[in-house]
């Protein structure tokens, strides 16, 4: 498995670094210190499972780095881990499309849990989330929209995490479906919403959630 790890400070990625060594299998890393090594090396190694990335990085102010990593590449598994534990910056980042977000105050246990959740296919939410945060990111106010294009219930289910910047893998493992069935359905998106492209496609689905 080949993750890349982003964080300006050394010791942290030394720190992480013990504790992808205890993930299954093992864990080939990539090393980037801020956004601009984190783009060059994510275009070098496209076979990437999952990017894990430091949310405050030379190059990029906050989320502004998150949001350029998904524009760019928008298949690779995207976690964030971070200092900041406020539920304001958990929720922009996930609905920028990172399909996890881990606090660096977080055990061992912890980042492993969150890190095999993701990988399988699964979002995760860190507990200093409260219900109700999650649930408006599950279901957007302009969700109707969406559905109101003729999507079917399956490819609405699909449009939704592909809007939150899901790789094709993990969609699949979220909705307990083939990759090559759930390339079909996003084809049938694209087609519904008159798009050519992932990018254009989430674009089309945020203007229509979020009534824009």
């Amino acid at each position: 498995m080949k993750t890349l790890l982003a964080d300006d400070h050394p010791l942290m990625r030394e720190g992480v670094r013990q504790v992808l060594s205890q993930l299954e299998p093992p864990v080939e890393i990539i090393d980037a210190h801020d956004y601009p090594s984190l783009f060059a090396q994510t275009a070098l190694h496209a076979d990437l499972d999952l990017a894990l990335v430091d949310l405050n990085m030379p190059g990029f102010t906050g989320m502004q780095g998150i949001t350029e990593y998904r524009n760019r590449f928008p298949d690779i598994p995207l976690v964030i881990l971070s200092a900041s534990e406020s539920p304001h910056d958990i929720r922009d980042a996930l609905e920028a499309g990172a399909l996890g977000y881990i606090p660096k105050a977080a055990s061992t246990s912890v980042m492993l849990a969150a890190l095999r959740q993701v990988l399988a296919g699964d979002l995760f939410v860190p507990t200093c989330m409260g219900d109700r945060q999650i649930a408006a990111r599950a279901a957007p106010a302009g969700f109707k929209a969406l559905e109101q294009t003729g999507l079917t219930a399956r490819q609405l289910e699909v449009a939704r995490l592909l809007a939150r910047g899901c790789a094709n893998k993990a969609i699949a493992g979220a909705l307990a479906m083939s990759e090559s069935t759930v390339k079909v359905h996003i084809a049938a998106i694209f087609r519904t919403l008159s798009v050519s492209n992932r990018t254009e496609a989430v674009l089309a689905i945020q203007r229509l959630t979020q009534g824009t």
